[in-house]
């Protein structure tokens, strides 16, 4: 136990100490402590404590470890989880009292978190979410209001590294869900369209409520939300700043799954676990060539041919393994159950 968690302490201690041990029936009888908190003795006014042995091995001057006060330290703002077995990746944000909101050290843990993910081969899906309610509020706006005497360093870190939420502006190769409750708004939303799917709880709110203070979408809002609901959609959502209902979101594409309160992270993982079960370089490559297509493509012929050259390994490897199981007769009427005889 120690006492050296700061000077106050430590002459609470050591008085303690000396009234202890020229009197030791008295350490035996309820006695009032300045302040006292079990286990870790940070003491509380008033407290009443009774049955202190006088064995000298209970107490220490000296430093917590190291250990000790870790565990003192708060949570980041970022939490992650790997679950190695199942190959899925939880991305948490926590700033719960500020619903999530995404400052500069906030934004850089996210990079780091999907940088980890990109790199790990034992990773195969990644599921982004929030706690405490909300999914993301976009980018800290209080922190943004102090940034006059750096504006200049943060804009050259927009333009030339990432955008202010983080991972962004990244190229990830592997599969991301988002798992959105509460508030998905601003850049919150921006977040959730680079992902590849969005499953929505049934009282979210999404939009671009930037749009009332004049902070612009430059975390590929204006690219992402074009592409996957179409132009005149995006820009209803865009110019006039509204939110969008869970059941308007799914009619427009914005959403893949509307799911109930509470559940949204439930179901994320449940789908991760469906995907992850599929050939993975496979999976891959038709999604880089969805990519491709739809951001990067000049002309229908150059994506058909980025298609078929994308594709030409995957038909060498994973395709003759899954033409095997075809013709031993699994997978037949549409079933997923190709998985279930070990390959050789």
């Amino acid at each position: 136990i120690h006492f050296y968690k700061s000077l106050n302490m430590k002459r609470t201690g050591f008085r303690l100490l000396r009234e202890m041990l020229p009197k030791p029936s008295k350490a035996f009888s309820p006695r009032t402590i300045s302040s006292m908190r079990v286990p870790d003795l940070n003491l509380q006014l008033g407290m009443h404590v009774c049955n202190i042995k006088t064995n000298l091995k209970n107490f220490s001057t000296e430093p917590p470890h190291e250990e000790d006060k870790a565990a003192d330290e708060p949570k980041g703002s970022v939490l992650v989880e790997k679950m190695e077995d199942l190959h899925i990746m939880t991305i948490g944000i926590n700033r719960p009292d500020k619903r999530n909101s995404v400052n500069t050290e906030t934004a850089e843990h996210l990079k780091m978190a999907f940088n980890d993910f990109e790199i790990d081969d034992n990773m195969y899906c990644a599921v982004l979410h929030g706690l405490g309610g909300n999914f993301c509020a976009g980018y800290d706006l209080e922190e943004l209001s102090e940034l006059e005497e750096d504006l200049a360093n943060k804009i050259a870190e927009i333009l030339m590294d990432q955008g202010p939420m983080g991972p962004t502006k990244m190229q990830i190769n592997k599969p991301i869900i988002a798992a959105v409750n509460g508030f998905c708004v601003a850049g919150g939303l921006e977040l959730a369209i680079m992902c590849d799917f969005r499953v929505v709880e049934e009282n979210s709110k999404l939009g671009f409520l930037n749009r009332r203070f004049g902070v612009p979408l430059i975390d590929g809002g204006t690219v992402r939300l074009p592409e996957l609901i179409g132009l005149s959609r995006a820009m209803d959502l865009i110019l006039t700043g509204r939110l969008v209902e869970p059941k308007e979101a799914l009619d427009w594409g914005l959403a893949n799954r509307v799911v109930s309160s509470g559940t949204a992270f439930g179901q994320s993982l449940n789908l991760a676990k469906e995907i992850v079960k599929f050939p993975q370089e496979c999976l891959r490559a038709d999604r880089e060539s969805a990519l491709h297509a739809t951001f990067s493509a000049k002309n229908i012929d150059e994506a058909m041919s980025f298609e078929s050259e994308n594709s030409a390994q995957v038909l060498t490897t994973e395709a003759i393994i899954g033409a095997k199981k075809f013709t031993a007769g699994l997978g037949r009427s549409g079933k997923f159950n190709v998985n279930q005889v070990a390959e050789k």
